[in-house]
């Protein structure tokens, strides 16, 4: 059994036209770009921005910001190198298909389902406590019972969203886009209103020092499941704040850049891939990243951060509560409640079409892959998908999951980096509308910088992570390797060279 054969490009992009696996293309760069930001500012800017300022960096969360997308960008690159070359749904998994092998990329695609499924069920989690928040002293505030799988019986709000999430994507990739533009476009104004009323609160005084001093963290240093795998393997002694601080706040905010890699999931529906998907993956990051470092300097400039709750669900209303402008409060809550909404949509997205792809390589029930025959969309694995969602987060309480996904993503930066230097090297042949610019070097700073914030990640993450992936091989050598269409020999005809 070779478990490292590859999938050609040419064959991954035939496989597109078939009848029956051919999606619809309706996107644009602008429509790309919307969706980048749209899932990249969510639970991470509102709710981690106080809880890494307090616990771990202080007003250097701005530094960490940057690192984190300073690594994002390293990433970016080679994601936009790859998506312009082999403009196939499934992201990370198609692009380690045609260059690392099969196994590689079942274990990419297993580590996108962990990130994409389970952080839209935590979110989903997130939409309805905003929800009754907002709808809290009102007519039409929800009851507990139906409000909290803890408290009641199950999360209402959470389900429905979920169910309603998948009926949008079922009904075709442009509504989904359109209904995202809206919402970001209010999410952006929140977001907006948060630097420009926040700037006029700001002392300069909160801003000293910038980096503060490292310290012991006490009572809380906690065993090997607590603490960063780098503080254990190289036996160092536990701090937080100071530029280790500083650091691990970076692998931690990370989890606030997650999403920006749905954008290449949807390269297949794109209609100019080659020039799109760069600029929708590159643009949205460039945006974000300068609205996290703003956001951050407001919110450690407003008040010390030291007098900041790390156990605060909502550092930036309650930044503006202090200083008696709880409209803004409000303001915010009603856009994290809305901006949430459009999270949830584009996970699921990207779930969706890294799902069908798997399916349609055999590595999943082939049945998956059907689209609808007029929506254009994979309506069987969305509608599933939709199902998982509103059970796991109706019926099951979460914690913070940022470390796991933020870990599963930053395993498939890794991996994206690698391929796309391979790739270089084993088809310099194929047209590239994008190339990374000095590819070798950028890459290798993609990977130890993207290695190094993963070490900063708890023993805990890496040991779940760990079980995580060993299921996943699991059901790769019990069911996927025995029916993968390329081990059959299955894959669609190549068309002749001047057709491709």
């Amino acid at each position: 059994m070779n478990v490292f054969r590859t999938k050609s490009v040419e064959q991954s992009i035939a496989e597109t036209d078939e009848p029956e696996h051919r999606l619809k293309k309706n996107l644009g760069a602008l429509d790309l770009v919307v969706f980048g930001v749209g899932v990249i500012i969510g639970a991470g800017i509102f709710v981690y921005t106080g809880q890494v300022a307090a616990s771990n960096a202080g007003p250097a969360i701005a530094l960490s910001f940057l690192i984190a997308g300073v690594a994002c960008a390293l990433a970016a690159l080679c994601y936009a190198e790859f998506a312009s070359t082999v403009p196939v749904a499934g992201s990370a998994y198609t692009f380690s298909y045609a260059t690392l092998g099969e196994l590689v990329a079942w274990i990419i695609g297993w580590d996108l389902v962990l990130e994409f499924t389970v952080g839209a069920s935590a979110l989903a989690v997130g939409f309805s406590g905003y929800l009754q928040n907002v709808l809290s002293d009102t007519p039409f505030a929800i009851p507990e019972q139906i409000a909290s799988a803890d408290a009641g019986v199950v999360n209402l709000p959470a389900v429905v969203i979920s169910l309603l999430v998948a009926w949008v994507l079922i009904m075709g990739i442009k509504l989904s886009s359109r209904i995202n533009q809206v919402v970001v476009a209010i999410k952006l104004v929140v977001v907006a209103a948060v630097i420009i009323v926040g700037i006029g609160f700001i002392k300069v005084s909160n801003y000293t020092p910038f980096i503060p001093a490292s310290q012991d963290p006490g009572d809380s240093k906690g065993g090997f499941m607590d603490l960063p795998l780098v503080t254990s393997v190289f036996n160092l002694e536990p701090a937080v704040f100071g530029v280790a601080g500083m650091i691990a706040g970076a692998s931690i905010v990370f989890f606030a850049f997650i999403g920006f890699d749905v954008v290449a999931t949807t390269a297949e529906e794109t209609k100019n891939p080659q020039r799109d998907v760069p600029i929708g993956i590159l643009g949205s990051l460039a945006i974000v990243t300068g609205l996290y470092i703003a956001v951050s300097l407001v919110i450690t400039g407003m008040q010390p951060y030291t007098e900041i709750d790390p156990k605060d669900a909502a550092p930036l209303a309650t930044a503006f509560d202090a200083v008696d402008m709880s409209w803004m409060g409000d303001l915010i809550a009603v856009g994290a409640c809305i901006g949430l909404t459009v999270v949830v949509l584009i996970l699921m997205l990207g779930q969706t079409r890294v799902a069908f792809a798997m399916a349609r390589d055999g590595l999943l029930p082939q049945g998956l892959a059907k689209v609808h025959p007029t929506y254009g969309t994979p309506y069987r694995v969305t509608m599933i998908t939709g199902v998982l969602v509103a059970g796991m987060s109706g019926f099951v309480s979460f914690e913070t999951l940022g470390h796991l996904v933020s870990i599963g993503t930053l395993f498939a930066f890794i991996l994206v980096s690698i391929g796309v230097v391979v790739l270089r090297r084993q088809r310099p042949d194929l047209p590239r509308a994008f190339r990374t610019p000095a590819v070798t070097v950028v890459a290798t700073l993609a990977v130890l910088l993207c290695l190094y914030l993963m070490l900063n990640l708890t023993g805990g993450t890496w040991v779940r992570f760990g079980v995580w992936m060993l299921i996943g091989l699991v059901v790769y050598f019990a069911y996927g390797a025995r029916n993968s269409r390329v081990a059959k020999g299955e894959t669609a005809p190549v068309p002749a060279p001047e057709n491709l």
